[in-house]
């Protein structure tokens, strides 16, 4: 990911997250951040055309159409491994192993947020230093970008900042990639994650007792 597509996600992770009070008070700074650091003007455009939806609506509409869309919706629900897992019980794991990941990268959850909240996800990787476990997380997350915005509505106001997420920043995943995260909700043990939770560059990172989650643990220095 270059500087552009750090600083785009950094950008759309204030937007996609539930609009608070300062919502509309961050849009000027935010949009003029856009046209003074966003170079090339075609990723401009698309960003700005993305972001004017969300712009139009009133505080209200906004939050009615997020918890609507987000909240009481699956299959467009902002956590990872919900769309990995479904409602499988091997979800605790799972969210105990990114908790690491991200206390690993020197951050900290925000009081009461679950470590899969995909908003808080794409500014940790847009601001934290790349290694093996957020280039993985990348990987799961733009599969599970690419579900969010395949099944939100045409005119729905997020949907063109979703699309964003996975075309200029994220990547579009692959038909295999995409194929191994609805086997995985059919299949909801953990060795038939989409992807392994925690990697190591030869893709996972395992010890000797398979029987103790904790223990595969192995964190980037």
């Amino acid at each position: 990911m270059n500087e552009e597509q750090r600083l785009i996600l950094a950008i759309v992770s204030r937007v996609v997250g539930y609009p608070d009070d300062a919502f509309f008070d961050e849009k000027d700074d935010l949009l003029q951040t856009i046209q003074d650091e966003i170079q090339q003007e075609d990723v401009k455009d698309r960003l700005l055309e993305a972001l004017e939806p969300l712009y139009k609506l009133s505080l209200q509409v906004l939050r009615e159409a997020y918890v609507t869309t987000f909240d009481w919706t699956e299959s467009t629900g902002l956590y990872l491994t919900a769309h990995e897992l479904g409602d499988s019980r091997d979800r605790g794991a799972a969210l105990i192993l990114l908790q690491h990941i991200i206390a690993d990268a020197g951050f900290e959850l925000a009081d009461g947020e679950l470590a899969d909240y995909m908003p808080a996800l794409y500014e940790l990787i847009a601001v934290a230093p790349d290694n093996v476990h957020l280039k993985a997380i990348q990987l799961r997350l733009s599969v599970a970008t690419h579900r969010i915005a395949k099944n939100l509505p045409q005119d729905h106001p997020y949907k063109s900042t979703y699309k964003l997420i996975v075309s200029d920043v994220l990547g579009e995943p692959t038909a295999e990639d995409i194929q191994k995260l609805e086997q995985s909700r059919e299949h909801t043990d953990m060795e038939d994650m989409p992807y392994p939770i925690l990697y190591g560059m030869d893709g996972m990172a395992k010890t000797d007792n398979p029987n103790n989650p904790m223990s595969n643990m192995k964190m980037c220095q």
